[in-house]
């Protein structure tokens, strides 16, 4: 490439840092030679100046000086997966329409590739294309440890409308977590700014009275065996990184299995049994063309039932603790 462009945020990017964004469609070129181009302000963000570790977001603008010796940008999406990879998708398919699909994402698996992650749903998304001129685009994430709803957009322009509706908040999440205690009151709203800090288990995410952004998630109590461990439904109002992991341990009721923000003490024994995170996307909805809503469902993963049973808790038997609550 010799000359400038400017290049557009897609939705399969969004939310990425802008050294990953160069990364992923310029692996040719150093992270030194790029903090070089950042500070004499050749690579800007909607013609702004900006740094490596900003996020960019759908829509908008890389300004990319000439790479001569960098290769070209790809065509969206990771080098595909091999079939025996993705065999398992079709099983996984929840809802599938013109514009979107939904999938149950089990736990385990991360939704995009990243440093030492090399097996990602990100290098799958060719197996849903179902003829369609373009492959599925990712509009949100879920952690690698946590299973349930997952939205891929059909198209670009699909991609982009989703993820703009989920970035204005005119999709309803509902989360299922198992944790440690039981919180008070049994029904309430976490609303607590979260920081991010390094860490020797990676970065992470802190509870902080003034420091990092808002964060806000409702809970209620679903179920509870005595005062050792409860089943909440989760309601993220915002959507930060590691958000219900982060607000429920800052409570004091960290998710069992959460090797980050769980404590310690949880493995030792006892409630040291629960190896895997136990969160899971039970069900997403979102609004549809012409009026109305769509709701989609996950079911319960094995390790999470197994759980639930352990505890008594009976997923059949459970109702939307936040239906009629005023939005």
């Amino acid at each position: 490439m010799t000359g400038v462009q400017t290049m557009e945020v897609s939705a399969d990017d969004d939310g990425l840092r802008l050294d990953r964004w160069f990364r992923r469609h310029f692996p040719g070129l150093g992270h030194g030679r790029l903090e070089r181009l950042l500070r004499k302000g050749e690579v800007r963000l909607d013609g702004r100046r900006t740094r490596s570790g900003a996020r960019v977001a759908v829509g908008q603008r890389v300004r990319v000086p000439p790479l001569a010796d960098a290769r070209p940008p790809r065509g969206p999406g990771p080098a595909p997966a091999r079939p025996e990879e993705t065999a398992w998708l079709s099983d996984a398919i929840l809802h599938m329409d013109d514009r979107l699909i939904a999938i149950n994402k089990p736990a385990g698996l991360a939704v995009q590739g990243g440093t030492g992650t090399h097996r990602h749903l990100d290098a799958m998304l060719d197996a849903l294309r179902f003829k369609a001129v373009e492959r599925p685009r990712l509009v949100h994430r879920l952690d690698k440890d946590t299973s349930g709803v997952l939205i891929l957009g059909r198209s670009a322009a699909a991609a982009a409308a989703l993820t703009r509706a989920f970035r204005e908040r005119a999709t309803r999440k509902l989360y299922w977590a198992l944790v440690a205690g039981v919180p008070q009151p049994p029904k309430g709203q976490i609303k607590l700014r979260l920081a991010k800090r390094p860490g020797a288990v990676g970065e992470r995410v802190q509870a902080h009275p003034t420091e990092g952004k808002p964060a806000i998630t409702d809970y209620a109590v679903i179920d509870k065996a005595g005062r050792g461990a409860a089943w909440l439904a989760l309601q993220p109002v915002t959507g930060r990184t590691h958000q219900l992991r982060a607000h429920c341990a800052a409570i004091g009721t960290p998710i069992l299995g959460d090797r980050k923000y769980g404590r310690r003490e949880q493995f030792a024994g006892g409630l040291g049994a629960v190896r895997r995170l136990q969160l899971h996307a039970r069900s997403i909805e979102l609004p549809v063309d012409g009026g109305g809503t769509l709701r989609v469902e996950a079911p319960v993963p094995p390790h999470m039932a197994d759980c639930m049973g352990d505890f008594g808790f009976d997923p059949a038997a459970a109702d939307d603790p936040f239906a009629g609550d005023d939005e």
